[in-house]
């Protein structure tokens, strides 16, 4: 498993075509995401289908590319938006590829008190 404590992870809500590979998708971070392909972060795309997953980081010694299918199900991706890129934590992702619906999951709302 990839190792992404305290990593931004970013997805990239349009579908992608997966016969992209590290070039194609290094394209699509620097001019549609418009983020540096060499910062520590994880960068996420699916296909239309939604049950592809690529994950595409850069080690300091090189690219790296992280291609998970699932067999009988789909993956719950965002469904589209005003925003094109998504900013994901380490929980969030971990929700995604285990099969939860990250839209739908909503935490307590955070109390801020003064005087008790």
């Amino acid at each position: 498993m990839i190792e992404f404590a305290n990593v931004p992870i970013y997805l990239h809500r349009d579908y992608v075509d997966f016969r992209k590979q590290i070039n194609g998708l290094s394209m699509i971070i620097t001019e549609q995401m418009c983020l540096d392909i060499f910062s520590q972060s994880l960068f996420v795309f699916c296909n239309k289908r939604r049950d592809k997953l690529k994950v595409l980081y850069w080690d300091q010694t090189g690219f790296c590319l992280w291609h998970k299918r699932l067999e009988q199900d789909k993956f719950k991706w965002p469904r589209k938006n005003d925003r094109a890129i998504i900013g994901w934590d380490k929980e969030q992702f971990e929700w995604l590829l285990r099969g939860f619906d990250v839209t739908h999951i909503r935490p307590h709302k955070v109390l801020k008190y003064s005087q008790i």
